[in-house]
């Protein structure tokens, strides 16, 4: 039985109701539960939830509640720190606007082609999910107009401050109607908030959840080590645990491309994520990672924001974060809803002090452990269940999920739980497909047709 307060305590649409039901939302998190209410009398709002606590369908279903669909203009305008946060909003927007027909959902982020987007907008949408600079961008050249705006939501403002957006942030809220409904969303609670709640919201009610990870769900684990231990300690790490999938984060890029060529070195599909990789390198890295083609991701926090991967089972800060927020932001990706999840941080004497203040904030003590309690357990290096083979084509030529997936299952006999994420982008499409078969699937699918014409593929490796 579950605990969670029910959706159908709030005034929603019964279509609405069925719909949640039907995409297993069992019961309210308990921070739908409690902003919900007010979202949906109308408040502005300012909630503090750390990530991965169910805030997006919080502030969707208030956004869908205030929306008039025959009304074909853009009544709500979410605005994100990143393209990835932006497209998983996106995602779970449509989700659970699935229970009314024709719902127009847009995402406008940089990296994208302008001229696109420009079109996309002339055929109208009701809403608009978006990173601050490129929402700017069309807004300066009109091919936006927001005189229709009901309801304007700031996802993981704190970020948005961290990266610099208070400014964007300012010039997009001013093109805003000045009767609307505020919805500011952050995990943690600088300063800034409170100036951009002063400046851009009417009386805000305050929902602030501040229960951290429960300990059961983040294990934490110290190692100490010596700076020329520190890369191969991470191998020990995964060797002795062997999670499936593992963030790994760095404190800068050189350390990102050290660690990822002592990985591969030793046989770890390992990727890395950082500042000098543009758009396109980025989206394959982000697609592999979440498809568990890759076993190991080593990030910089920059390029990590506004990462929600499903399943992380660790996280390891193979350098100390340069502050506590930072650490909670990292070891947060790990443990998420219902799922467990380890977070290892290597120390080394100099960062001690670093841990001292993490401990103190944290309320809790350190669990350290030596680095000859890690052992390689049998079975070789930790390979990754999936292996990801790139289709030159997307939606530019039309390829659709469904077409790549009856391909493989129809035409060439694949079963489909051998087939994991199908990604759809613009000129490239992904699929991930078991590690057993993929050499196989390569040579039957260059041989065969998707959508009835040849394709050019090839298999990604580490």
């Amino acid at each position: 039985m579950s605990t969670q307060p029910s959706f159908s305590t709030l005034p929603l649409p019964p279509a609405t109701l069925a719909n949640l039901e039907q995409l297993g939302y069992t019961g309210m998190t308990p921070i739908q539960a409690a902003a919900l209410p007010l979202a949906l009398a109308g408040h502005d709002l300012i909630a503090q939830a750390k990530t991965g606590s169910g805030k997006t369908a919080a502030f969707s279903l208030a956004l869908l509640a205030n929306l008039n669909v025959r009304r074909f203009a853009v009544q709500a305008l979410v605005l994100c720190p990143t393209r990835e946060l932006a497209d998983q909003v996106t995602l779970e927007v449509r989700r659970l606007a699935r229970a009314e027909d024709h719902i127009k959902v847009l995402t406008l982020c940089g990296g994208a082609v302008m001229r696109t987007q420009t079109a996309s907008l002339e055929h109208g949408a009701h809403i608009v999910v978006g990173t601050p600079g490129r929402i700017m961008d069309h807004l300066e050249r009109g091919s936006l107009k927001l005189d229709a705006l009901n309801t304007l939501v700031l996802d993981e403002a704190d970020r948005m401050l961290d990266m610099g957006f208070f400014d964007d942030i300012a010039t997009v809220v001013k093109q805003c109607p000045k009767q609307r409904q505020t919805l500011l969303f952050s995990a943690t609670y600088p300063e800034g908030i409170a100036k951009l709640s002063a400046a851009f919201m009417r009386e805000p009610k305050e929902v602030k959840l501040m229960q951290q990870h429960a300990a059961t769900k983040i294990r934490q684990r110290f190692y100490e080590v010596k700076e020329s231990e520190r890369l191969h300690a991470v191998s020990l790490l995964l060797n002795h645990y062997r999670p499936v999938s593992t963030l790994a984060f760095c404190n800068t890029k050189q350390q990102c491309r050290d660690l990822v060529q002592v990985l591969r070195g030793q046989g770890f599909a390992a990727l890395e994520l950082h500042g000098d990789l543009d758009q396109r390198e980025r989206d394959q890295v982000m697609v592999r990672f979440a498809n568990r083609s890759c076993s190991v991701l080593v990030a910089t926090d920059i390029a990590a924001r506004g990462l929600d991967i499903a399943g992380l089972e660790a996280v390891i800060n193979v350098d100390i974060a340069a502050d506590v927020d930072t650490h909670t932001h990292r070891i947060g990706r790990t443990g998420r809803v219902d799922e467990e999840g380890w977070a290892f941080s290597l120390a080394s004497m100099d960062e001690m002090g670093r841990v001292g203040n993490i401990e103190k904030a944290g309320g809790f003590t350190s669990e350290w452990q030596p680095l000859s309690s890690l052992t390689s357990t049998a079975g070789g290096p930790l390979k990754p269940p999936m292996q990801t083979i790139q289709i030159l084509g997307g939606r530019k030529e039309k390829i659709r999920a469904g077409d790549v997936l009856g391909a493989l299952t129809k035409d060439l006999g694949f079963a489909g739980a051998q087939i994991g994420k199908i990604n759809v982008n613009e000129f490239s499409t992904y699929v991930a497909v078991e590690s057993g078969i993929a050499a196989q699937v390569v040579k039957k699918l260059s041989a065969g047709k998707v959508k009835g014409r040849s394709v050019k593929l090839r298999l990604l490796e580490s």
